[in-house]
C-alpha cells in the first residue's frame, strides 16, 4: 500500500511540475512543434515516466531532479529570448529555400525537404509553378511559409522580439542600416525597442515594448 501511496505522489508531483512549466514559460510554448520543446518533453517524460515506477529513487530525489530540469529550461528559455546567438543554437533561424522564382536545393537537402514535399506544400497554396513563388522560407517549427508573386505584403515580420529578421531584409533589398534609420524616424531608440514590426504595402508598421 505503501508503494501505490508514493507512486501516486510522484505522479501528482511531475503533473505539478508540468503545469508549472506550462504556466511559466507560457501556454504557447506547448502548443509548437520547436526543438527546444521537443527536448523538453522528451526529458520531461523520460524524467516522470522512468521515475515513477522505481521504488529505488526517493520521494526527496524525484523532486529534487524535476526541480533541476526545470531550472535548466527556465534558464535556456531566458538565454533563448534574450541572446541572439543562443536563439540560433537552440531554437533556429528561418531558412530560405525559394527566392524569386530560383530554389536553394542544396539548402533543401540539408533541411531533409524533398522536391516532392515541396510541390505539395507550393500546390496546397494554389501555386503551380516555381516561377509564380516570390520565396519560400521554412521556420523554425518547419512550417514552410510560401510568398507568391501575386501578392504584395510578406507574411513574416521584418523584425521581431527586438531583432531585425535578415531574411526579410534580404527579400525586400535593405539592410539592418536603413531598418535602424526607419525606426529612428519612428521615435523608437534602437531594433531591440521594438517587439514586432510589419513591412506593409511598402511601409513599416512598429509595435514597441511598453516603456
Amino acid at each position: 500500500m505503501d508503494n501505490y501511496l508514493i507512486i501516486a505522489l510522484k505522479f501528482s508531483i511531475g503533473m505539478l511540475v508540468m503545469i508549472l512549466q506550462i504556466n511559466i514559460l507560457g501556454k504557447y510554448e506547448f502548443s509548437t512543434n520547436s526543438p527546444l520543446n521537443q527536448i523538453q518533453n522528451y526529458v520531461l517524460g523520460g524524467i516522470i515516466g522512468g521515475v515513477i515506477y522505481n521504488s529505488s529513487i526517493s520521494l526527496l530525489t524525484f523532486l529534487i531532479v524535476l526541480l533541476i530540469w526545470s531550472l535548466i529550461v527556465v534558464i535556456v528559455k531566458l538565454l533563448v529570448n534574450s541572446n541572439h546567438l543562443a536563439q540560433r543554437l537552440v531554437v533556429g533561424n528561418p531558412n530560405i529555400l525559394i527566392k524569386n522564382g530560383q530554389i536553394d536545393v542544396a539548402k533543401c537537402t540539408q533541411l531533409g525537404l524533398s522536391a516532392d514535399q515541396l510541390m505539395v506544400q507550393l500546390r496546397a497554396e494554389g501555386i503551380t509553378s516555381i516561377d509564380q513563388v516570390k520565396s519560400v522560407i521554412m521556420e523554425p517549427t518547419g512550417r514552410l511559409t510560401i510568398l507568391d508573386k501575386r501578392a504584395e505584403n510578406l507574411k513574416f515580420p521584418i523584425i521581431s522580439n527586438g531583432r531585425a529578421n535578415m531574411d526579410v531584409l534580404e527579400l525586400i533589398q535593405k539592410d539592418e542600416d536603413w531598418l535602424l534609420e526607419e525606426v529612428q524616424k519612428a521615435g523608437h531608440p534602437d531594433i531591440s525597442a521594438i517587439y514586432l514590426a510589419e513591412y506593409v504595402n511598402h511601409k513599416l508598421n512598429f509595435f514597441p515594448y511598453p516603456r
